[in-house]
């Protein structure tokens, strides 16, 4: 009898896996699966499906080569198994093997989670779930900070806060006690546009070895799922550790020290020689599928700092994002589920517009962000806010579909960071839980921070009529109808302030307009 099946996931291709501690050859299993189930659940996108495949088979080559006189291992390929989901893959090994226990780290998926304890339960076998300890706070640290309120009553939902306690407690850019350079962050300068004259000296994209197994695995996705979206022929991405680090190397030796002054600005390339990546990072697969660890990244930006004097409003803004924002969303997403996937606070039903997959529609910012997305399964954080995410609650679409949209169609994609993201954020589908307000702007806000306005039919100037951007006609329908929330908060009474100066014809031209926008959302 086995002593203990070990089940390795997707995304947890780290070897300081904890369902790894104790591994004993001799006694174990482990057992990685691929299943058809995983890439259709949703649409998803071919290159996440391919970097999901190679990146486990990568890893699961390098773990058997560290035992040369063997273990007892499975890896079941696409192809070469019947099982469609992994919970049938797993009840076949446990019915096999008869382990003691199954041990497995921490699923990223609550989805996952709940499969594997109704499976043991139902196959009368023990099942050990250890803490992922990849990340710098733990399911039961972030509950504990949550419900550490004055009073009695909850902490606010608020990543400011969250991260500058992990700052404190990971003595990250912290002297005598208080922040470096004297603020907790450099967010208001972190939001420059380009320009007119776009961006300049821009980095060369990264690129990697396409080696013979992902060779393999592309020819697999492609011969499994001819008919998903997205290309294949600008994959970028690392699949193994070397890989990773390699991309960590370069970023933080050549993007950091410029990452931060525009870092929420877009631009539309008339010249191929320009990367479409700006100085982002490209390491969010990379950590997601924990070929790197958040502390070796936080490490590395911080010694470029310090060896080469770099702009701290980059270095900061950047760690920002790892160490505040990356563990406050995992936090949340646990904290909230199951229900997170069913809120609606708008009670938006709206399909999902067919251009959504295709970039077939005169808005030429949703052109540039969809088809960016269809030819790399990548685009930037604001992009994916302010463009696709935005229109997404100005248009009322339903967050079920939205949700699986970007689940599907980004590399980086895994539900823990993009559920909360898109339900959160991009639709504040859970009136506002972790944000003080929707974020929605006019088409002057696409304007100010690119150039996808200078390429477009429609003008952000214009609120209502044929000229008029969809985007904002949208937001001041979407003013409209919230006049009254929008003017009792604070952060948005400005905003609300503005349709007091509207005239009545001014409303009912908006209104209009939206409505035969929202009428013919598939033609915009």
């Amino acid at each position: 009898m086995t002593r203990n099946l070990i089940f390795i996931l997707g995304d947890q291709l780290n070897f300081d896996n904890p369902a790894l501690e104790g591994f004993d050859a001799s006694q174990d299993a482990l057992l990685m699966v691929e299943a058809s189930h995983e890439a259709t659940q949703v649409w998803s996108h071919k290159a996440r499906v391919v970097l999901f495949l190679s990146a486990m088979r990568h890893f699961y080559d390098a773990l058997v080569s560290q035992y040369p006189c063997g273990l007892q291992a499975s890896y079941l390929k696409l192809g070469e198994h019947q099982f469609a989901t992994l919970k049938a893959a797993w009840a076949d090994q446990i019915a096999a093997l008869k382990p003691q226990k199954v041990i497995v780290c921490e699923p990223g998926e609550y989805r996952i989670q709940q499969d594997l304890m109704v499976l043991c339960d139902e196959m009368n076998t023990q099942l050990i779930i250890r803490d992922d300890t990849h990340f710098m706070c733990s399911k039961a640290d972030f509950k504990h900070w949550v419900a550490d309120g004055k009073n009695g009553q909850s902490k606010e939902l608020r990543m400011e806060f969250f991260y500058r306690k992990m700052r404190q407690k990971y003595d990250v850019l912290i002297d005598g006690g208080k922040p470096v350079g004297g603020a907790w962050n450099y967010d208001a300068e972190n939001r420059k546009a380009f320009g007119k004259t776009g961006p300049i000296n821009l980095p060369i994209a990264p690129k990697v070895n396409i080696d013979a197994l992902t060779q393999t695995v592309i020819h697999t996705v492609e011969q499994h799922f001819p008919h998903h979206p997205g290309s294949l022929e600008n994959f970028i991405w690392p699949v193994t550790r070397d890989q990773a680090l390699q991309f960590l190397n370069t970023f933080v030796n050549s993007q950091l020290a410029k990452f931060g002054d525009h870092q929420d600005a877009m631009w539309q390339s008339t010249d191929n020689s320009q990367s479409p990546y700006l100085w982002h990072s490209l390491l969010s697969t990379s950590l997601n599928l924990k070929l790197l660890n958040p502390r070796e990244v936080i490490a590395a930006a911080i010694n470029a700092y310090q060896k080469h004097q770099l702009p701290l409003a980059s270095v900061e803004g950047f760690i920002r994002q790892i160490l505040g924002w990356r563990e406050f969303i995992r936090g949340v997403y646990w904290l909230d589920m199951p229900q997170m996937g069913e809120v609606n606070h708008y009670q938006h039903t709206r399909a999902l517009p067919s251009w959504y997959w295709t970039g077939e529609t005169h808005m030429n910012c949703m052109r540039q962000t969809v088809n960016d997305t269809m030819r790399l399964g990548y685009a930037h954080h604001i992009q994916r806010l302010m463009v696709t995410g935005m229109f997404g609650i100005l248009a009322e679409l339903n967050p079920r579909e939205v949700e699986a949209w970007y689940l599907a169609v980004y590399v980086d994609a895994v539900e823990w960071v993009e559920l909360p993201n898109v339900t959160g954020m991009a639709l504040y589908a859970n009136g506002g839980r972790f944000t003080s307000k929707p974020y929605v702007a006019s088409g002057a806000y696409i304007k100010r921070m690119s150039n996808y306005c200078t390429h477009c039919k429609y003008k952000p100037e214009i609120k209502s009529g044929e000229d008029a951007c969809p985007t904002t006609t949208l937001y001041w329908n979407f003013l409209i109808k919230h006049h009254e929330t929008f003017s009792h908060n604070p952060r948005t009474a400005l905003m609300a302030k503005n349709i007091d100066r509207f005239s009545e014809q001014d409303i009912a031209s908006v209104k209009a307009r939206a409505q035969y926008l929202l009428e013919n959302i598939n033609t915009v």
